[in-house]
């Protein structure tokens, strides 16, 4: 009898050892707390719940303490555990290219084709990556830290992904996680700094509607982008070439089951698999430090200096537009690459001023090109560190 009690005190013991109560840290508990939160701006709010989903269940699953140096095989950093596996793709930069080829594939250029001027709103708008990349520098980061911290303020969690793979990999999951969720945010962080740098009377700016583009000048934007991008920043190659390529998918008309492949199944299961794995990736004992929370403030500036930049680059075009052609500055905000999420606001923000001033086609130019500007910015900067 003693033996069979000694043996069943053992053998609860070792299974109250095994399980998450005795693994539990304050730690856990703040990383489950904003889990929840995310699930709730995503459920209740509709904030880019395609992303806050994935990546607020995957906190909570890379957030459940087990036993450490047990051979469970179940962490995210645990080699050979199904997680770590599928982290493979975010830490070796595979999920980003795919994600761009879908969203090339979605993408329609010819808001931008029929007023290229308006490419020059999505570059200002990096002024976000390169004004947080000073910054990070003067704080103390490394270059290659700076590098990967500053692309936050692109709004593009693909590219920040990419980038933080190639430069700073332990720091892939606090950049991913601040990127996704400064995107989410659009709708609560832009509209103070559009409002605060724009007048009244240049909110009711109306622009010419856009002019109708040829299907011959859709076929060939892919084609002479990718050469131009790419021939100057070869770094960038893997999100442009994807982007591009998935664009002429689209464009051609010939390969429709591609280009619908690309933009529905595809890029809804990359984004579920980035998303899950960079969620999970958040572990409290590896993520909870103050780096992180560092980064978390930097990609707040980078995203207020992008929309900054973009906001402030349309006023200073408009100094040099004749009347009927200025730039609604609205649309300046749209620069960075968030798409559509970015050229809604724009749309939003004007429609208050005049509830007949519809700025969504026009806003959709300079954040299409925000796309391709953060990417290059991105390549640019990988051609710094990477040689």
């Amino acid at each position: 009898m003693d033996q069979l009690f000694e043996f069943a005190s053992h053998a609860i013991t070792q299974f109250w050892r095994y399980t998450s109560f005795p693994n539990f840290t304050l730690g856990h508990v703040i990383m489950i707390l904003i889990a929840f939160l995310f699930l709730f701006l995503a459920i209740t709010k509709d904030y880019e719940p395609l992303l806050l989903v994935p990546i607020g269940f995957g906190i909570l699953i890379g957030n459940i303490p087990f036993m450490q140096n047990a051979g469970l095989e179940v962490g995210i950093y645990e080699e050979g555990s199904v997680m770590n596996y599928l982290y493979f793709g975010v830490i070796r930069g595979i999920y980003p290219p795919l994600i761009f080829l879908g969203i090339g594939a979605m993408t329609d250029f010819s808001t931008l084709l029929s007023n290229p001027k308006l490419i020059l709103l999505g570059a200002a708008a990096q002024l976000g990556i390169f004004g947080a990349y000073m910054i990070a520098l003067q704080l103390g980061y490394s270059p290659e830290q700076a590098a990967a911290i500053g692309i936050i303020g692109g709004a593009d969690g693909p590219t920040a992904i990419f980038i933080a793979s190639k430069l700073a990999p332990y720091l892939v999951g606090a950049i991913a996680v601040s990127a996704y969720s400064y995107m989410a945010l659009i709708p609560v962080i832009q509209p103070p700094i559009m409002k605060i740098l724009t007048t009244k009377k240049e909110r009711l700016i109306r622009m010419k509607p856009p002019r109708s583009v040829s299907k011959t000048e859709k076929v060939l934007f892919p084609i002479l982008g990718l050469l131009f991008t790419t021939l100057v920043v070869p770094a960038a190659m893997p999100l442009l070439g994807m982007l591009f390529f998935g664009n002429i998918l689209k464009e051609s008309g010939v390969t429709k089951r591609l280009a619908d492949t690309a933009k529905g199944a595809l890029i809804d299961i990359v984004t579920i698999l980035i998303g899950i794995t960079v969620g999970a990736s958040t572990q409290a004992t590896t993520f909870l430090r103050a780096e992180s929370l560092g980064i978390f403030a930097l990609g707040a500036v980078a995203f207020a200096m992008a929309t900054f930049g973009g906001v402030l680059f349309a006023k200073i075009m408009n100094l040099f537009l004749k009347e009927g052609n200025k730039i609604n500055p609205l649309i300046g905000s749209a620069g960075v690459s968030a798409v559509p999420a970015a050229a809604r606001v724009s749309n939003t923000i004007g429609l208050q001023y005049d509830k007949t001033n519809y700025l969504l086609m026009h806003a959709a130019a300079p954040n299409v090109a925000g796309v391709i500007g953060s990417a290059v910015a991105a390549g640019i900067l990988l051609s710094f560190f990477m040689g």
